[in-house]
């Protein structure tokens, strides 16, 4: 597996110090020091490969680090915290991902056989996001994949067959059921997927927990509960961390003043806002954007 690790290494050593594209539909990979300002986001449903380097990422209250030939599934949009490290020796963090498309997830499945049923309480414990450790034959299909940027040609043909292999190996893993569960409609995760894309396009209007369990077909304890375990945090605490995400990027690449940025993102006081923002990223809004502008002019 070292030598996998090696070609995929020098493969995705053009990758810039941002998400940047590969040509293959979904396949994305980053190098390097990435501001920390974009590390604090809400990440589409991924799975993404360590090639080099180290990354813890923090849901709510639960952090998670992966390293070097592991990968890391988020089945489901959570608001994030990542921090990475480059490797012992110095090497800068090198990552690659594959973004989630459910479609293409529920084809797959049609195609395989009924899984064993797994235990829930399980699933609660694994929440919306997980690491494992990679095998041979996940790195073989990552390798095959990202091989392809090398042939243009062969993309369309070739990459949903990697795509497809690449997802299969997940599911044979021990996450695989998180994948299963999003392709699902009827799954508590797919339902609590629907009332995160609603809280998502609406976070700036009030949210009833009400409607939004009437909306997943749950009572509203079942789904403060299944809520609570996919993304470690309440629905309103969901919203709030979208709204401060949402308000710190008008900040930093809108030039919004602190006042504006609070009342755009559905803020009713400015102050109440700033208590919020500290809470969650250690600073005031103001000095924390300007310390992020100062870090990125230099």
């Amino acid at each position: 597996m070292n030598d996998q690790l090696l070609e995929l290494r020098s493969l995705a050593s053009k990758a810039e110090n941002r998400r940047t594209e590969t040509g293959i539909p979904r396949v994305a990979m980053v190098q390097g020091e990435i501001p920390e300002y974009m590390l604090a986001a809400v990440y589409d449903p991924m799975i993404n490969l360590i090639l080099q380097g180290s990354k813890t990422m923090t849901v709510g209250d639960r952090t998670l680090r992966y390293d070097p030939a592991t990968y890391f599934v988020m089945s489901i949009e959570l608001p994030a915290v990542g921090t990475i490290h480059p490797a012992t020796s110095g090497a800068p963090y090198l990552a690659l991902s594959l973004t989630l498309d459910p479609t293409v997830l529920a084809t797959l499945l049609t195609d395989l056989p009924s899984p064993t049923p797994h235990n829930e309480s399980e699933k609660d414990d694994s929440a919306g996001f997980s690491v494992a450790a990679t095998t041979p034959a996940l790195m073989d299909a990552w390798l095959r994949m990202l091989r392809l940027m090398g042939r243009p040609d062969d993309i369309a043909a070739l990459a949903p067959v990697y795509e497809r292999e690449i997802l299969y190996r997940v599911l044979q893993g021990p996450h695989g059921w998180m994948l299963r569960d999003i392709a699902a409609p009827d799954t508590a995760m797919a339902r609590i997927s629907q009332a995160i894309q609603w809280i998502r396009r609406h976070f700036a209007e009030p949210i009833r927990v009400e409607m939004l369990a009437q909306k997943a077909a749950m009572s509203v304890s079942a789904f403060h509960r299944h809520f609570k375990a996919v993304t470690t945090l309440s629905p309103l605490q969901y919203q709030k961390r979208v709204r401060l995400l949402q308000a710190r990027m008008l900040m930093i690449a809108g030039a919004k003043s602190v006042t504006n940025a609070a009342f755009e993102v559905g803020y009713e006081s400015a102050t109440q806002f700033s208590r919020d923002y500290a809470r969650i990223f250690g600073l005031p809004p103001s000095r924390d954007t300007a310390r992020i502008l100062s870090e990125t002019q230099r």
